[in-house]
């Protein structure tokens, strides 16, 4: 991949004041890219997976997907906890994980 096509997933301006570190700001660049380019991949599934397209068409489409960035895959996207930036134990509801959480919890006596 080429620098340009590189530098499309690299924030142009981005706000550092709610990034903890910078595996959070990795994460915020592969969400954004993956929500740009998601229609794009979803026709390009489409395409391969319609048979009743010529062989060739698939074969370009599939050529294209597997050439798109790494960025743009839902499965690099993790969820991870803005408080501290650690990926284990992340509770979707509040993106905390069960560290930070703890703390916050009502005791029950």
């Amino acid at each position: 991949m080429s620098k340009a096509a590189a530098s499309m997933f690299r924030p142009k301006k981005l706000d550092l004041s709610g990034f903890v570190n910078t595996r959070l700001i990795r994460d915020h660049n592969k969400r954004n890219a993956f929500e740009q380019m998601e229609p794009e991949r979803q026709a390009l599934r489409y395409l391969i997976r319609n048979t009743t397209l010529p062989q060739r068409v698939r074969a370009q489409a599939q050529l294209q997907l597997s050439q798109m960035h790494v960025y743009t895959r839902p499965t690099q996207i993790k969820n991870r906890c803005v408080a501290s930036g650690t990926a284990r134990s992340v509770f979707r509801d509040f993106r905390l994980n069960r560290v930070r959480t703890e703390p916050l919890m009502v005791p029950s006596d």
